[in-house]
């Protein structure tokens, strides 16, 4: 038998597992104190940062939407903007027929022209039935001292008394002329009493009608009330509408607003006027918004739908409501970034200083209305200027056509 050879035996070797254990648990510690740190360091900025922030992505844009809508019916003539196009307030939209308003307006002047001059007349006759009652009344005296005349020879016999008669029947007849003639200039006084011919009622009555018809024939162009773009257009050339039919819309990009829908739970520290972060789905967050809180909706938006929850049906699922927020965002930064109303906005409002209100206190410091357009107010000018010069045009002149 052969012998084991010595240098051949295996010698035995130390076991690692002590030293693959402590290095696990020196991963372990370390993993253990990283997350606690970084728990800890989440703690410090919830409690600084984040627990004074609310957020939603359930945000829009939203603005105005002003429709077009004509004040008279007639027919299509002339568009003048179509979809996209920028129209500045006043501008010419659409063109109507307006060859029925101007028959209706030259008829309305025609009779303001005959109206002024009949009441002319009125004031004229004043004169002359004043002049009449002078003539009237000289021939009451007149009469009356024939009568005495006739009396007073009666008793010598050398006037008869049927004379005598006569001259008294003159007098009546002469009185009765007279008090005829008072009772008219009396009349017509009262037409014309505490008056000038263009305050005079008639006057007054016919300018109406040519401020109506004035109206009505300026109406036959539609300007536009506001500046802003153009949208859903759906009049055609050659329509035949009606008053009130929608035509346009124009959306005025330069005054828009977010609408943040808030759960119920996030919106108890949200004040009016807390400063808010937005931004944009479609820059994204290469541009952020700055804006404000103007106002906490009066209800959810479960509560104003067109078809709302009915909890008393048996079916009902409590569910988180969403409050509607007004945001204003800052006139440069839209001017800077245009927005379109409808995209989507990411919201982070700073509710860190909540001593204000939700509620709004009427509309502080607006003395002036929310929206005012003046396109309107030149058509009424310029009736009240025509009316004028009608009135001016049928006054001063004699009865010869030429002027005073």
């Amino acid at each position: 038998m052969n012998s084991p050879n010595p240098t051949t035996q295996a010698t035995p070797v130390a076991p690692a597992a002590p030293v693959a254990n402590g290095k696990r648990r020196g991963l372990l510690i370390a993993f253990t104190m990283l997350l606690a740190i970084v728990l800890i360091g989440y703690g410090i900025w919830w409690m600084v940062f984040a627990r004074h922030y609310e957020s939603t992505d359930d945000a829009y844009v939203a603005g105005n939407v002003v429709q077009v809508t004509p004040q008279v019916g007639g027919t299509v003539l002339a568009i003048n903007a179509d979809d996209t196009d920028l129209v500045q307030a006043g501008k010419p939209l659409v063109e109507l027929d307006r060859a029925d308003a101007k028959v209706a307006l030259d008829q309305a002047e025609a009779q303001l022209a005959q109206t002024v001059r009949e009441v002319r007349t009125l004031f004229v006759n004043n004169g002359t039935l004043a002049a009449n009652v002078k003539a009237r009344s000289d021939e009451v005296e007149r009469a009356a001292a024939d009568l005495k005349r006739r009396q007073e020879l009666a008793g010598t016999g050398a006037v008869s008394k049927e004379e005598v008669e006569h001259a008294r029947s003159a007098l009546q007849s002469a009185e009765a002329a007279l008090q005829a003639t008072r009772e008219q200039l009396n009349s017509n006084r009262v037409l014309t009493d505490r008056t000038s011919v263009a305050k005079h009622p008639n006057v007054q009555r016919a300018a109406g009608q040519v401020q109506a018809a004035y109206l009505a024939y300026s109406r036959a162009t539609l300007p536009a009330p506001i500046t802003g773009y153009v949208a859903k257009r759906s009049v055609q050339v050659g329509q035949r509408i009606a008053a009130g039919t929608p035509l346009l819309s124009i959306v005025p990009l330069n005054a828009l607003w977010v609408d943040a829908n808030f759960k119920e739970v996030q919106v108890a520290r949200m004040r009016i006027g807390q400063p808010v972060t937005l931004q944009s789905d479609i820059y994204g967050s290469d541009v952020a918004y700055h804006g404000k809180v103007l106002g906490l909706a009066a209800g959810t938006g479960a509560a104003f739908a067109l078809l709302p929850s009915q909890n008393a049906s048996g079916n009902w699922i409590k569910i988180v409501q969403r409050i509607p927020v007004r945001i204003a965002l800052d006139p440069a930064e839209l001017e800077a970034h245009p927005l379109r109303i409808g995209l989507s906005m990411q919201i982070k409002v700073d509710i860190a200083d909540d001593r204000g209100t939700s509620l709004t206190n009427g509309a502080p410091g607006r003395s002036l209305p929310a929206y005012k357009t003046a396109v309107f107010d030149n058509a009424g000018q310029e009736a009240d200027a025509l009316i004028a010069r009608i009135i001016a045009d049928n006054s001063n002149k004699n009865a010869s056509g030429e002027a005073e």
